[in-house]
């Protein structure tokens, strides 16, 4: 039997971004053992890669703005997918979160008479995101940081849990290793929170950091949870293309939110030519009129550079087919020739620095390449929406690891609201959850010892597949058969190919041993990314149309019926994964009345 030292705490939550640390802070301050487990180190989190701002409803600069039409933005954003509740609850809100995090010391950017100011982003009606110039994430994870260890929190950062144990039906506790030495950790718990994040490096053109490996997706599946949406996966418009070395480095979106515009090879502003119906109303037909709306923020007609992500993500992708695009394979962002230096400087310090210093491109006299990088997953864990609870017992989750929030597709903005409301709404829902339970939950030992070995298992391998070959092979898989634009022949192939190099992964070998070994940790998630790639294929197979990060280019149309549903992907104790259609819920009558415009 495997030896590893033992935990126990009444709320364990995996992941230590903008979910996890909130979830654990809520825990702790309602009188909850808490603990937070971290994959790498704490602070170093994907959240701090959502730059241009935190969406909220405050009308610092529209006064006029309102939870209802942040809500009605949130859900035409996610063509309707989105779990109405979940959209509800963020709007109401998201206000309330961003002052609590400007009350514990976030220092926002403000508005001439002091109060926070607010800045455009694709999809939302107003001026609504509250922001640190280009570096919001970064803000907001210093602040929940500090936060949580104020309360006493413990935090074991660089541990990654491989699997999550039961007592019969409900969660009773993880088990992982430490990174540095390779020791195996068992923790127990009443409840456990993932916060686990996204799944981006399955691709390989992505914004994600190495973290990014659908760890929390993964484990939920194996433990029986429901997985809803998996097909809707983002592509950001704006990733750099140039030098290869940083190809799909987000680009934030508050370059075009501040006036960036976005040009094909022969200088035109081509998002004039991909206005879908939707949004014409609200969309300026010319420049001039996108000019006007740039430099006085009157009315409503918008310029089409800031149409939801997967719009422009579509259109980028279109032009660069057509054969209109960059050098390097993308399109052209363009602020120099409309803001000055000291204005680019000030409000987009990390873009400027990151141009410079990685690209040579003084982006204040010069245009960047840009095209879609695979940034964000909008499908993940089904959760309810008032506690973060999923169908297992005592296992919650919140951020980019649960689904439903944001549909098909997830506005800019709205990624670091979520990760605040339903990071506390995960808390208090696990702690209530924890505080319901007279004892502990029993860790079965032969359980527990198989887990054991599968993370030892690598170790076994007969060695002649290499992990860091098979995971280039199913990113170039993933990126060239379920990428921004797919089709079934191109899917049915990839469910093909994710067999073989599933079969492959059982005889990959690890050489050296336990201590910082980055080929084992490699080898572990694996298995993970191929459980999530899989996962994603069958249920984008089933969604025979396309809408919002889903598009299919033999169901090239939205389709009234799959609008009705989510796409709902389960593991068997066997491997086996399915997909079934399940209908949304219903929305309440006075909700409804909001789209009635549309």
């Amino acid at each position: 039997m495997a030896e590893y030292e033992t935990h126990e705490y009444d709320v364990l939550v995996i992941g230590a971004g903008g979910a996890g640390l909130r979830a654990g802070i809520e825990a702790a301050e309602l009188g909850l053992r808490t603990a937070i487990v971290c994959k790498s180190l704490l602070g170093k989190a994907h959240t701090v890669m959502a730059e241009g701002g935190i969406a909220a409803a405050l009308g610092n600069v529209y006064p006029e703005d309102n939870w209802q039409v942040h809500f009605r933005d949130t859900m035409r954003g996610g063509k309707m997918l989105n779990n109405w509740r979940m959209a509800q609850l963020h709007a109401q809100e998201a206000p309330d979160r961003v002052r609590e995090l400007e009350e514990w010391g976030s220092l926002f950017d403000r508005t001439d008479d002091g109060r926070i100011l607010q800045r455009d982003f694709g999809g939302h009606r107003f001026a609504r995101l509250a922001h640190v110039g280009d570096r919001t994430g970064l803000e907001m994870i210093r602040t929940l940081q500090q936060k949580l260890v104020s309360l006493g929190v413990d935090v074991f950062a660089e541990y990654t849990v491989n699997r999550l144990l039961k007592d019969g039906d409900r969660v009773s506790g993880a088990l992982g290793y430490r990174r540095q030495s390779g020791e195996l950790v068992l923790f127990r718990a009443k409840s456990v929170v993932l916060a686990t994040g996204g799944l981006g490096k399955i691709w390989s053109i992505t914004s994600n950091s190495w973290e990014g490996t659908g760890d929390g997706h993964a484990l939920a599946m194996y433990a029986g949870a429901d997985m809803i949406d998996m097909e809707c996966v983002q592509f950001h418009p704006t990733g750099m293309v140039w030098p290869p070395s940083v190809r799909g480095l987000l680009i934030t979106e508050g370059v075009r939110g501040d006036g960036g515009t976005l040009r094909n090879n022969t200088g035109e502003r081509f998002m004039f030519n991909y206005v879908p119906p939707m949004f014409a109303a609200e969309t300026a037909d010319t420049e001039a009129e996108a000019d006007a709306w740039y430099e006085n923020h009157e009315g409503n007609r918008r310029t089409p550079d800031l149409l939801p992500r997967d719009e422009v993500a579509r259109a980028i992708n279109s032009e660069v087919r057509a054969g209109r695009g960059s050098p390097h394979g993308g399109v052209y962002l363009d602020i120099a020739s409309r803001r000055n230096a000291d204005y680019i400087k000030r409000r987009l310090p990390s873009m400027y620095h990151q141009f410079m210093e990685l690209a040579g491109v003084d982006i204040t006299k010069e245009s960047m390449e840009v095209g879609p990088t695979c940034h964000y997953a909008m499908g993940g864990v089904r959760v309810d929406a008032e506690t973060g609870a999923t169908n297992v017992p005592g296992l919650f989750a919140a951020g980019e690891v649960a689904g439903g929030m944001h549909g098909s597709n997830r506005l800019g903005g709205n990624s670091l609201s979520d990760l605040v409301v339903f990071g506390r709404r995960a808390g208090v829902g696990a702690s209530e959850y924890a505080q319901s339970l007279e004892a502990m939950p029993a860790v079965d030992d032969a359980a527990s010892s198989e887990a054991a070995a599968r993370v030892l298992a690598p170790y076994d391998g007969s060695g002649r597949e290499n992990a860091y070959t098979l995971h280039k092979d199913l990113q170039d898989l993933m990126q060239a058969k379920v990428g921004i634009i797919r089709t079934e022949s191109d899917m049915l192939a990839a469910i093909e190919g994710i067999d073989e190099l599933r079969e492959r992964s059982q005889h990959v070998g690890v050489e050296g041993g336990r201590e910082y070994n980055p080929g084992w940790h490699l080898a572990l998630d694996l298995e993970h990314m191929l459980t999530v790639a899989e996962t994603i294929t069958r249920a984008a197979l089933e969604r025979k149309e396309s809408r919002g990060g889903h598009t299919r280019e033999d169901f090239p149309g939205t389709n009234a019926e799959f609008g009705k549903v989510n796409v709902v992907g389960r593991r068997a104790p066997d491997g086996t994964i399915t997909v079934t259609q399940e209908p949304l819920p219903e929305m309440p009558a006075e909700l409804q009345r909001l789209f009635e415009e549309d």
